[in-house]
C-alpha cells in the first residue's frame, strides 16, 4: 500500500485525534479520542478533566489537566448562552435541544493535513469553515447571522486555520507519543466470506473481524474488477476489545459465482488480500456469522445504555479524524 492510500480505493493510512463537545438536555459532555478510541473525558456533573484510558492516565502533568478543565468549564458556559440564543434566533421553545462543536485537524502518512472546525445544532449542519478560503459556509438563515458576525471579526477564520494546521498538529503528535504502544499496533482481519442463496440469486457477504487501526476498505470484484455501486456496506463498528469489525454485501447471479472475489485492504496487510466464497463451508459460516451478530446485537445494546447514561454526543459520526484536544482560549463558538 502506498503512502496516504490503499490500493487507489480511498484508504488513508495516518493518525487520528478527536474531540467532540455538546449540549443535550442540560448536560454538557466533551469527550475526546485517539483513533477513534475515547482517551478523556469532561462533563457538567465531575466538571473536571478525567483519563479514560491507562496510557492517558500515566501523564502526570497537572497542569495540562488544570487548564483543560478550566477550558471546558469556559466551553460549557459558552455553549449554555449560545443555546439559548438559537432557541430564541429560531423561535423555539426551551424543551430539549442540542449544540454540538467539532473541529481538527488529520495528519497522513504522505504528510498532508486537514482540518475542519463547524457547528451543529438539533443534530443538523449550522456552520463551518471553510479553512482554505478562510469564509464560513452557513447551512441556513439562522446560521447566516453568525457567519456575518464571525466573518465581521476579519481575523477568526485566520486563527482557526493556524490552529488547525498547527497547534492541532502538535497536539495530535504529542498524544500518539503518550499512547504509542497501543495506537501503532497492527492487527490483522480476519475474513469470512458466506452465501444465501434465494431462487437465482446469491447474495455474498464479506466480513473482517478483529482488526486494528479502524481504517480498513473491503470491496467486492468481478473478474477483477471493483464493483462498487452494486456492493453495500455497514459501518465500521469497534469491538469491545479495542478492535474493530466491517462487513460488505453483493447480490451476484448463482451461475457468476466463481467469478467474484472479496478484497480486503489494511495497514496491517502487506498487499491487499483476495478471498472467495467456498461453498461447502458454507454452513459453518453462517452459524459463525450468527453467532457474531448475536454478540454484536448484545453488544450494541449495551453500548446503547451506556451512551444514554454519559449522553456522549455524536460518537463515530466523524470516524478517523484529528481534532485537537485542548479548546483554545477565547475561541469558543458564540454564535
Amino acid at each position: 500500500m502506498g503512502p496516504g492510500r490503499a490500493g487507489g480505493l480511498g484508504l488513508e493510512i495516518g493518525r487520528g485525534l478527536l474531540l467532540l463537545l455538546g449540549v443535550l438536555g442540560g448536560a454538557f459532555v466533551a469527550v475526546g479520542y485517539v483513533d477513534g478510541e475515547a482517551f478523556v473525558r469532561y462533563d457538567s456533573k465531575t466538571r473536571r478533566t478525567d483519563a479514560v484510558v491507562d496510557w492517558m492516565s500515566a501523564v502526570d502533568d497537572q497542569q495540562y489537566w488544570d487548564r483543560n478543565t478550566r477550558n471546558f468549564q469556559n466551553s460549557e458556559q459558552v455553549f449554555r448562552v449560545g443555546l439559548d440564543i438559537l432557541r430564541e434566533r429560531y423561535n423555539q421553545s426551551r424543551g430539549s435541544h442540542t449544540l454540538q462543536w467539532m473541529y481538527g485537524c488529520d495528519f497522513l502518512e504522505d504528510s498532508s493535513i486537514t482540518g475542519f472546525d463547524q457547528l451543529g445544532y438539533d443534530g443538523k449542519d449550522f456552520i463551518a469553515l471553510d479553512k482554505d478560503t478562510l469564509t464560513y459556509t452557513a447551512a441556513d438563515a439562522g446560521a447566516q447571522v453568525t457567519k456575518r458576525k464571525w466573518e465581521e471579526e476579519g481575523t477568526s477564520a485566520e486563527r482557526k486555520k493556524h490552529y488547525l494546521e498547527n497547534t492541532c498538529i502538535e497536539g495530535l503528535k504529542k498524544y500518539v507519543s503518550y499512547g504509542k504502544d497501543v495506537l501503532e499496533r497492527r492487527e490483522r482481519p480476519e475474513v469470512v466470506v458466506s452465501g444465501m442463496e434465494a431462487n437465482t440469486i446469491l447474495t455474498l457477504s464479506c466480513r473482517a473481524h478483529g482488526f486494528y487501526p479502524r481504517p480498513i476498505s473491503i470491496s467486492w470484484l468481478k473478474d477483477g474488477v471493483v464493483q462498487e455501486q452494486e456492493t453495500q456496506r455497514g459501518s465500521t463498528v469497534p469491538n469491545s476489545d479495542g478492535t474493530y469489525h466491517a462487513w460488505a454485501t453483493i447480490d451476484v447471479l448463482l451461475g457468476d459465482k466463481d467469478k467474484y472475489q472479496c478484497r480486503v485492504e489494511h495497514a496491517s496487510l502487506p498487499q491487499p488480500g483476495l478471498f472467495s466464497w467456498e461453498p461447502q463451508s458454507n454452513l459453518i459460516h453462517i452459524m459463525a456469522e450468527v453467532a457474531v451478530v448475536a454478540v454484536i446485537a448484545a453488544l450494541v445494546g449495551f453500548a446503547v445504555w451506556k451512551c444514554k447514561q454519559v449522553k456522549v454526543f455524536g460518537t463515530g459520526t466523524w470516524p478517523h479524524v484529528a481534532l485537537s484536544l485542548l479548546v483554545p482560549a477565547g475561541s469558543n463558538p458564540s454564535v
